[in-house]
């Protein structure tokens, strides 16, 4: 597996795993067994860089990981995130320094360490300043307890404030051929700054996988169920967007999968995307992504088509949306 370096040195295999979906949001949890073992054949195949939050499940997911990579605590880099998850007093989730210090200490709790690897803001408090967060973090970098400060969904403005305060290794957002708003400002940003990029949902939830088409039904707690780009409607219309990677995957010897994740890979050598699975046999398909060289006339050819097809459906409910690019 080829390595990437986000940031200020932290090294990630090319590609991560996230771990959301093995707990929540698509469905019933996976069986925890089976996902134990596909931490372990994610780890022989070469991944190093594993995906979690409190958020998920909540609490759950991070359980899971610390288990499942205790065995191999010193070859694995892990990420989890705080600020999303609300309590009583906090009903939206918090970033006060106050709450981000007793998130961590849970978070180290659940996942069985004593440093989380790579800590992310889930998302931006609009009620904390960012530089109160950030300076926070940086504690608790001083202190032992984290090695990297991360964001996640945040504006350019906001990831240049922050690592202002405390050096921003990495930022996570959505980014895909179907969700290309990172492009806008937020590259270009992170490039200048040196920062690395995270992009989660790289296979769009799934559609752009072509596993997915307007007849698929999904099970009643799955989060895709009130995502508008999920609609019969919206998926029919976007298919056009697998049909192309198809047809650059027939060339390739590859799958449509594979072409998405590549597409990703070659955009800039500090971005590792982390697609998430609960299946082996997808797993080791995403990791045959990293062997497939996408040529200048390949990413032209998407390019060119990419841009006549326009993609329908918000990507979040305009509550969750709201949450993002502060």
């Amino acid at each position: 597996m080829q390595a990437r370096i986000l940031g200020n040195g932290l090294e990630v295999s090319a590609l991560g795993l996230g771990c959301m979906g093995m707990s929540a949001s698509y469905g019933p949890p996976a069986d925890r067994g089976e996902m134990i073992a596909l931490f372990r054949t994610a780890v022989d195949l070469g991944v190093t860089f594993f995906d979690t939050a409190e958020a998920y499940g909540p609490f759950v997911n991070e359980e899971l990981v610390g288990e499942a990579l205790a065995p191999v605590r010193d070859q694995v880099v892990i990420a989890t995130k705080f600020g999303l998850v609300g309590t009583d007093e906090f009903p939206h989730g918090s970033s006060h320094p106050d709450v981000v210090r007793a998130t961590t200490e849970a978070s180290l709790q659940r996942l069985g360490v004593d440093k989380i690897d790579l800590l992310y803001q889930h998302r931006v408090d609009p009620e904390v300043p960012i530089e109160d967060v950030a300076g926070t973090v940086k504690e608790l970098i001083e202190a032992g307890k984290v090695g990297h400060f991360g964001m996640s969904e945040a504006a350019a403005s906001t990831v240049r404030r922050a690592h202002a305060v405390q050096p921003v290794t990495a930022v996570q957002s959505e980014y895909s051929l179907w969700w290309r708003r990172p492009e806008d400002e937020l590259l270009s940003t992170l490039e200048e700054l040196g920062i690395g990029f995270v992009p989660f949902s790289p296979l769009g939830r799934g559609f752009l996988t072509g596993a997915i088409d307007q007849n698929t039904t999904f099970a009643s707690d799955d989060f895709r169920n009130i995502i508008p780009r999920f609609t019969p409607a919206a998926r029919s219309a976007n298919q056009g967007l697998v049909d192309l990677l198809k047809r650059i995957a027939g060339r390739k010897n590859a799958t449509a999968a594979q072409i998405a994740l590549a597409w990703l890979l070659a955009q800039k050598p500090w971005i590792a995307p982390i697609p998430g699975t609960t299946k082996v046999s997808r797993l080791r398909e995403n990791l045959g992504a990293t062997e497939i060289e996408l040529t200048p006339s390949d990413l032209a050819e998407i390019e060119a088509a990419a841009k006549l097809i326009t993609v329908e459906g918000d990507r979040y409910p305009d509550a969750l949306e709201r949450r993002t690019n502060l």
